[in-house]
């Protein structure tokens, strides 16, 4: 029995090819509308699982081409995160067997296919009992490592990128000198499809390791979204989806985590720790201009389009980036705007890590450079304002 999945989204294909083939099945796939079509001739299946929102030809386009082109019929499931009524509906009106809303379970796919197609007569080998869940978003995290090696939790984020199909975590070393490195490499054996390791030969600190790991993840077309999250998961992988979903709900373009504590949430930080936030959060929110109550929590997520406004250039400071990334957002797109795509959203859980790496002595440094960012910025802020001035007295000129 042979099936032909269609989807632009290599992780998406890459999970259900694995499982399709575990149950017997020969599986091909497509990453684009155009290849499927050319595939369904050549490889004759007899199903095909297709994707509805792809760049080139739309999946009811598909539908509409193997239908109209075909001498048999040929079963068509649709798995697709596009749940708009019409569109569901003009995918039964065009013939097609099923239509699967994702997120959905693995499980429950391979039901449905199996209901339509039938059982293979030889299973390769049993799958794994745990659920898997096709999510809606295809996502990158990176997730920042120094000399990680003591505190990694290998099963947590194994456990996560084996449930959560879409996701792709990249984990970035940051030129450790303990076996930061060789643990990463043990995580990655096998999960290739959906963990990645990116080696810095030196140590840049973390705004360098951000910054690196987001535009390596931009450069994949698959990804809807990209974000970043601490190695040693204060944030929890829960509340990092929460945010995800946040971002495919709305016209927002970046949602923030934020450590406010809140009635319901189990927030942990040290007392001492605490009072030295609130003071420098203080002092952001001065410079920012903008009422965020935490833009230093180590859990982001954002659209595509916005890592090259925000991560392009290397930051001034190592441990301030946070700032400096939403102050390069509010110069790109004025502060009015900025306020409007930027969300802030309150975590449910989060506790802080013993041997976090910033230390007393380091939160006595950032004083100077908060200063040195509203500074910096404050003059690209001028530089570009003056621009546009130019531009519009141009302009007038012009057309006296």
């Amino acid at each position: 029995m042979k099936i032909l999945a269609i989807d632009d989204q290599q992780l998406i294909l890459l999970s259900l090819e694995k499982r399709l083939q575990e149950l017997g099945y020969q599986v091909q796939t497509a990453e684009s509308g155009k290849e499927g079509l050319m595939l369904v001739k050549e490889f004759q299946p007899n199903l095909v699982i297709v994707d509805i929102n792809m760049p080139d030809i739309s999946g009811l386009d598909v539908v509409q081409e193997i239908r109209s082109s075909s001498n048999e019929r040929i079963p068509i499931m649709v798995m697709s995160g596009n749940t708009d009524e019409n569109v569901i509906t003009q995918g039964f009106d065009l013939d097609i067997d099923d239509y699967m809303k994702k997120p959905v379970s693995l499980n429950e796919v391979v039901a449905r296919v199996k209901r339509i197609i039938g059982t293979p007569e030889t299973t390769v080998k049993k799958s794994k009992k745990a659920s898997q869940v096709i999510q809606e978003y295809c996502v990158g995290v990176v997730i920042p490592c120094y000399n990680e090696a003591e505190r990694l939790s290998g099963k947590d984020f194994l456990d996560f990128s084996f449930e959560n199909l879409g996701y792709n975590l990249c984990f970035v070393n940051d030129g450790s000198t303990d076996n930061t490195l060789e643990v990463l490499r043990e995580i990655q054996k096998g999960n290739e499809d959906h963990i990645t390791v990116y080696d810095c030969a030196k140590n840049g600190g973390k705004a360098e390791a951000v910054r690196q790991g987001m535009l390596h993840m931009a450069k994949d077309p698959q990804y809807n979204y990209i974000g970043f999250l601490d190695a040693d998961l204060s944030t929890d992988f829960r509340d990092f989806d929460d945010l995800v979903k946040t971002l495919g709900n709305s016209n927002y373009k970046i949602v923030n985590g934020s450590r406010m504590a809140r009635m319901g949430a189990e927030i942990a930080k040290e007392s001492a720790r605490a009072i030295i936030s609130k003071t420098i959060n203080l002092m952001i929110r001065t410079i920012l201009r903008m009422p965020f109550n935490d833009t230093q929590c180590g859990a982001k997520v954002m659209d595509k389009d916005i890592v090259k406004v925000a991560f392009e250039k290397p930051f001034l400071t190592k441990w301030l980036f946070d700032v400096e990334m939403f102050k390069r957002i509010s110069n790109h797109y004025g502060r009015k705007k900025a306020l409007e795509i930027i969300c802030e959203q309150p975590l449910k859980r989060w506790v802080h890590a013993d041997g976090s790496k910033l230390s007393f002595k380091d939160s006595a440094k950032i004083g100077i450079q908060l200063l040195q960012i509203a500074v910096h910025y404050r003059k690209k802020s001028s530089s570009s304002e003056q621009t546009t001035v130019s531009t519009n007295s141009s302009k007038v000129v012009e057309a006296a």
